[in-house]
């Protein structure tokens, strides 16, 4: 047959899909098989696309047969697919094999290309330095140059958009010129596969494949708390990786005292390493962080432009840039230069929004419920447990100095309490800000999901 064209070969393997949604669980279809794509066909050999390598690993091992009787009976003859991590490029001519070279009875082979994960476009060339990450990044450095040597595990911590997402890419590529098998995942993305691979049985590729690599990267690790049985097998995959000399780099968006949810064993792991944070950058890396993205553009950017967008948007990085883009966005469709009061305008909502703004006591509670993994329920019940405590007075501290509530309320609100009771975890949280510097850590990273200026 010829060379199909790239829309005839996805309406091809979309019938695959259609007849396999109705025979294969859903759980398991959602999991391996709805992102799939066909992407070309030529001389017998169909090219599928799947989202990451272990997925593509997934199917060889375990739904190959199946794929492929489907695909030959809507074809009306023999075709063996041939795996492409997306966002791979392939050309189907090269990877045909020639004719007469072919036996008669070829086994299934599948091409299954690693795909690592990782965003190119995060290095370390372009992540901007200051005092509010120094440590982090250079221990960043240090492990993607000695591999299991410098500090194993590597755990970066820090609010939300702050840069450990690129800091974990920025290993990896690095680590990766150097001939390294680097693999980034989200901990969502691993415990659905995890969860995946015990319901179909497949436990052993997922180890295997995750078990090869010489760094693991695992963005989000506080996703793992409450999950126990993920926790398990995330600590033998972290055992296997350590005792080879492999290196481990996790990321989370709180510090080793608010992990305690997670079982013992693993938050000893973590504390073997480096602990590295990082914080609201400072003026003076904010203006460089809007200088060096400014410098990748088309447009002269004035410095009081750069310094008026620093000075009101301190938060983290992501809207530092969001703003700079939106300024940009608006001059491409403007025939003059880049001015402050311009510049003033097109700001004028963001920095509105993120002005002093009035917190409601439904967002407080929302906030520490999600960021100790503790539910409202558990927050409002009787519970003495050590976590459910420290969440529910975190809770009244907040409550108390960021809204209008008086004493009795919050313990109303916090499921019938007393005012003595609000106002001794008032006090104790009070007394953990001023000799833990992790507890402030957390409170901060909470206070940031709620817009609050520290």
């Amino acid at each position: 047959m010829s060379l199909l064209t790239n829309k005839q070969s996805k309406k091809i393997w979309d019938s695959v899909l259609g007849k396999l949604e109705l025979r294969i669980p859903r759980p398991s279809f959602n999991t391996w098989l709805k992102e799939t794509k066909g992407v070309s066909f030529d001389s017998d050999l169909f090219f599928v696309s799947v989202p990451d390598a272990f997925t593509a690993s997934y199917l060889e091992e375990r739904m190959l047969g199946i794929l492929e009787n489907e695909i030959s009976d809507i074809l009306k003859k023999e075709v063996k697919l041939n795996f492409i991590v997306d966002g791979q490029k392939h050309n189907p001519k090269e990877n045909t094999p020639i004719e007469e070279s072919v036996p008669l009875n070829p086994t299934p082979v599948v091409s299954v290309k690693k795909d690592s994960g990782l965003n190119p476009k995060y290095t370390f060339k372009n992540f901007i330095v200051g005092d509010s990450n120094e440590l982090a990044y250079k221990g960043a450095q240090a492990v993607s140059q000695k591999i299991g040597v410098a500090f194993n595990p590597l755990l970066l911590y820090s609010g939300v958009g702050l840069g450990k997402t690129h800091l974990l890419h920025a290993i990896g590529n690095s680590a990766q010129k150097r001939g390294h098998n680097c693999f980034y995942t989200t901990c969502e993305e691993f415990t659905n596969k995890y969860i995946s691979a015990i319901q179909n049985g497949s436990t052993e590729t997922f180890r295997d494949f995750y078990r090869s690599v010489d760094i693991l990267l695992l963005d989000d690790i506080q996703f793992l708390i409450g999950k126990e049985q993920t926790q398990e097998g995330f600590f033998h995959t972290f055992n296997s990786l350590y005792m080879k000399n492999s290196q481990i780099v996790i990321a989370s968006d709180r510090p080793i005292s608010s992990l305690k949810v997670l079982e013992p064993r693993i938050v000893s792991r973590f504390s073997g390493g480096l602990v590295a944070d990082i914080q609201v950058p400072k003026l003076e890396t904010r203006i460089a962080i809007l200088k060096s993205k400014a410098r990748n553009t088309d447009y002269t950017i004035p410095n009081e432009v750069i310094e008026y967008i620093a000075n009101n948007i301190k938060s983290n990085i992501r809207e530092l840039e969001g703003s700079l883009n939106r300024i940009l966005a608006w001059f491409q469709f403007k025939d003059e230069d880049i001015s402050l009061d311009s510049v003033k305008l097109i700001l004028k909502d963001p920095i509105s929004s993120i002005s002093p703004q009035i917190i409601s006591d439904i967002d407080v509670v929302s906030a520490v419920s999600k960021h100790f993994g503790v539910s409202q329920d558990q927050l409002r019940s009787k519970s003495r447990q050590k976590m459910t405590v420290l969440s529910r007075q975190v809770a009244m501290y907040l409550l108390r100095e960021e809204t209008d509530l008086s004493l009795s309320a919050i313990g109303k609100l916090l499921g019938g309490r007393d005012h003595s009771t609000v106002l001794h975890g008032h006090e104790k949280v009070s007394n953990l800000l001023e000799n833990d510097i992790n507890f402030k850590s957390t409170l901060l990273s909470i206070k940031d999901s709620l817009s609050i200026e520290n």
